[in-house]
């Protein structure tokens, strides 16, 4: 048939007969796309006109970058609605009945039927046999619906549906439509498992519900009456639930948790979030201990434009193995409490506070929040401004010790309170040379310490004054720098000197260092491959008289770790107690292998070793004046000759005995995502030696291949992986920390199953099994084996990723 060159009466309130009736019953050819009829929504009628190939002015197409996923409201209710179809009787504005192979289209939304029947008054459509309705990428299939296209409302018999946002599935006997983003599904089934062609379908798991209402708009589904099955085996059923159609948060509750333990039994967890505003949160974590009792845990969240913070807490009242109440706390608060000041900044305010019950807690619940427990727990709050030149700090520091009667330790000093005002200058002229840096560094700190000694407490404290100036400039060029540095530390002391008699004392210390440097560089190649080499010698000269601080209290001064860094400072004490007569000299040269087009490091060694002019008479307490004039060595090495292999070594050697006296060894290999093997040996002579595996593999890459990666979907359905991390003792043969197990990965379900022992004492350990199933798109059942896991791993990758929302265009029909 010839396509028509005139309007096409039907549907057209413009090109009504005066009859008021339509022609005889048309047939036509869907080869030409039959445009039978365009209705207008809303605002009238816009007729479609049908052109011969060879019309007159062409069609002009405006590009665009990228196809529309929403329109405007206002938009969307002057779009048109298309019909096509091979037959077609009716009346204009009156009911018109479309069969044959029916598409109705407007905008996102489509409707596929063998039967179409269309009242222009009301705007609904029934549609019936092998119907298919897309609404913006969301699918429904089935024999009947019965919809108002402008509205959106109607309802579907015996449907089955697909949704776009997290790929679900499921069906019911009935859909009832609300809106264009809310529906209520009887007698339904939901899951995030594929549905293969044919009418069997049965997830490995599903949500099945007297009614499911889906809410794509707030992303959230209610299920009433609902059971969550696994392998056809009822694992949670409620009167009433809810569960999230994407990552938004939601209030309702979480699916409950089980782990079992050597020490607390099992441990049954029903959590429930609380989405109290969209920057506020509260997660409320009861839990059941066979051996313990109920402990009342939760975490509030909040953040505002001047403040944010989490709240964490946990309340176990009579304890049965410890015949008492447990509880714990911790705050972290960051606040702008002002407007910038002047010409300077806001006063901040930092609140980081820790504390538990007893001295038991770290031991009872090693692995609940990582912040309490440890043995050593702080607490701080900390208020600064800055403004120029100027850094003020005001802060009180304090410290709770669990103490182990078998292995006591004597905790810092707290600092209640502490009082610090720094002033910089940078760039500054003296004697006519510009580029030199003036720093004054004060503090003014109570220092307050409780320790038990032979079952009485003994206090301990004093107060100290200091003030550190500091004066430097860098000369520097391609090929060398030198930077002079001159210091001057001034401590005034008051503190209970013996008898508890009130005793003051001074020290006033200067220190005058030079570093220097030198750079080499020269093309070089090894196995074909061209690189660019370095030679990096540098001498470091430092000089600090001896004063006399055997009499003078330490609150703060400790050993520093031995490593480059501290081989290339002027002092041999962290803190400001006590300042090392150090008169040395350190010698040492780095030398790289640089990748010329990137400037990657593929090879890099390093030597130093300090040489004392004279003996070091300034020691911590109970420690012997060092008379030894050739230091330890310290040499490193870093090996990167491929990205997938890393090589690190730390080497501290002794000449004068020959021996190592700290040694650690390292490797990374990464080949591929989700596939990671880290090992070390460290070993610290006399004191310890352990090996550290760590690993996440999958367990298909053992015998082959591994499957390529799968957006967002780590390397597809079917896959095991092995994941875990070994702390092992060689002295002492036994497993230190140990967080071991399996995951898989179903495509639609995540599962875990994870072994975790943590050494504790010489004779005791916490041992424990975590099982943990999670449904994509849904929820995660089981403990927190995921967060154990990321917390233990290194460079662990989670199973799943987030990515790019789907485009309705994914479905599109």
């Amino acid at each position: 048939m010839k396509p028509a060159s005139r309007p096409i009466p039907a549907f057209s309130r413009s090109a009504r007969a005066a009859s008021g009736a339509c022609p005889e019953p048309t047939r036509l050819s869907r080869a030409v796309q039959g445009a039978i009829a365009v209705l207008a929504l809303g605002a009238g009628a816009v007729p479609v006109w049908a052109q011969d190939a060879d019309a007159g002015e062409s069609v002009r197409l405006k590009p665009g970058a990228l196809l529309q996923e929403t329109l405007p409201p206002e938009t969307r209710k002057q779009l048109p609605t298309f019909v096509w179809g091979e037959r077609m009787e009716g009346k204009t504005d009156d009911l018109t009945v479309i069969d044959g192979e029916v598409e109705l289209r407007r905008h996102d939304t489509v409707i596929r039927a063998d039967r179409v029947e269309f009242d222009q008054r009301t705007n609904e459509a029934l549609a019936t046999g092998h119907v298919l309705i897309n609404r913006s990428g969301d699918r429904f299939e089935g024999p009947e619906l019965q919809m108002n296209v402008e509205t959106y409302k109607g309802h579907f018999s015996e449907p089955t549906y697909r949704l776009l946002k997290n790929q679900a599935n499921g069906d019911a006997s009935r859909i009832d439509f609300l809106s264009q983003d809310k529906m209520v599904v009887h007698d339904g089934r939901y899951s995030t498992c594929e549905r293969p062609p044919g009418s069997t379908w049965m997830p490995d798991w599903l949500v099945r519900a007297t009614t499911i209402e889906l809410d794509t708009e707030e992303d959230v589904g209610t299920a009433k009456g609902g059971v969550l099955e696994f392998k056809g085996v009822p694992i949670l059923a409620a009167p009433y639930f809810t569960f999230p159609l994407s990552d938004k948060r939601k209030s309702g509750v979480l699916p409950p948790s089980m782990a079992i333990d050597n020490q607390s039994g099992v441990q049954l967890t029903a959590p429930y979030y609380l989405n109290l505003a969209p920057n506020m949160d509260a997660t409320l974590t009861p839990t059941l201990m066979t051996k313990r009792g109920v402990d009342l845990a939760g975490e509030f969240r909040y953040l505002q434009p001047s403040y944010t913070g989490r709240l964490r807490a946990s309340f176990l009242p009579s304890d049965r193995l410890r015949d008492d109440d447990r509880w714990a706390y911790s705050l972290q608060h960051n606040q702008r409490l002002t407007s910038n000041l002047g010409e300077g900044g806001p006063i901040g305010l930092n609140l980081n506070l820790n504390r538990v019950g007893d001295d038991n807690y770290w031991r009872d619940f090693p692995r609940s929040l990582t912040s309490l427990t440890s043995r050593l727990l702080r607490s701080d709050a900390v208020a600064t401004w800055a403004g120029g030149p100027w850094w003020v700090r005001g802060a009180a520091y304090q410290w709770q010790s669990l103490q182990d009667p078998n292995a006591p330790f004597t905790p810092p000093y707290d600092r209640l309170p502490s009082l610090a005002v720094s002033y910089q200058q940078l760039d500054r002229y003296l004697l006519g040379i510009p580029g030199w840096d003036v720093t004054v560094q004060t503090d003014v700190t109570r220092f307050q310490r409780s320790v038990l000694v032979s079952g009485s407490e003994l206090k301990s404290g004093g107060d100290r004054a200091l003030a550190v100036s500091e004066i430097t400039r860098r000369w520097q060029a391609p090929g060398w720098f030198l930077q002079p540095r001159a210091r001057l530390h001034a401590t005034q002391y008051r503190y209970d000197g013996e008898g508890g008699v009130s005793t003051s004392a001074s020290r006033v210390v200067p220190t005058l260092s030079l570093d220097s440097g030198l750079l080499f560089e020269r093309p070089v190649a090894f196995f074909g491959r061209a690189y660019t080499q370095t030679l990096e010698p540098r001498a470091f000269f430092t000089w600090t008289p001896y004063r006399d601080q055997a009499d003078l209290p330490n609150f703060d001064s400790g050993t520093r770790d031995f490593n480059l860094a501290s081989m290339f400072s002027e002092y041999a004490f962290n803190g400001n107690d006590r300042i090392s007569d150090t008169r040395a000299v350190t010698l040492g040269v780095n030398s790289r292998l640089l990748n010329p087009d990137s400037g990657v490091e593929v090879i890099r060694l390093g030597l130093a070793q300090r040489m004392l002019l004279a003996d070091q008479n300034v020691t911590l307490p109970g420690r012997a004046p060092v008379t030894e004039r050739l230091s330890d060595m310290f040499l490193s090495a870093r090996v990167q000759w491929d990205p997938l292999w890393a090589f690190d070594s730390n080497l501290q050697y002794n000449p004068k005995s020959r021996e190592s006296v700290r040694t650690t060894l390292g490797g990374r290999y990464t080949p591929g995502p989700y596939r990671v093997l880290s090992a070390a040996y460290r070993i610290q002579r006399d004191v310890s030696e352990q090996i550290d595996l760590g690993w996440q593999w999958p367990l298909a890459a053992l015998w082959g291949n591994a499957p390529a990666r799968v957006p967002g979907r780590a390397l597809g359905p079917g896959q095991w992986y092995s994941v875990g991390r070994l702390n092992y003792s060689m002295p002492d043969r036994k497993i230190i920390d140990l967080v071991a197990g399996f995951e898989y990965d179903a495509g639609c379900w995540l599962g875990r199953v994870v072994v975790s022992r943590l050494q504790q004492s010489t004779t005791a350990a916490n041992q424990s099994i975590l099982f943990q199933l999670e449904f994509s798109g849904f929820s995660r059942v089981g403990a927190s084996s995921l967060q154990t896991l990321q917390g233990n791993v290194p460079k662990y990758q989670y199973l799943r990723e987030e990515i790019a929302p789907p485009s309705r265009f994914q479905q599109y029909d």
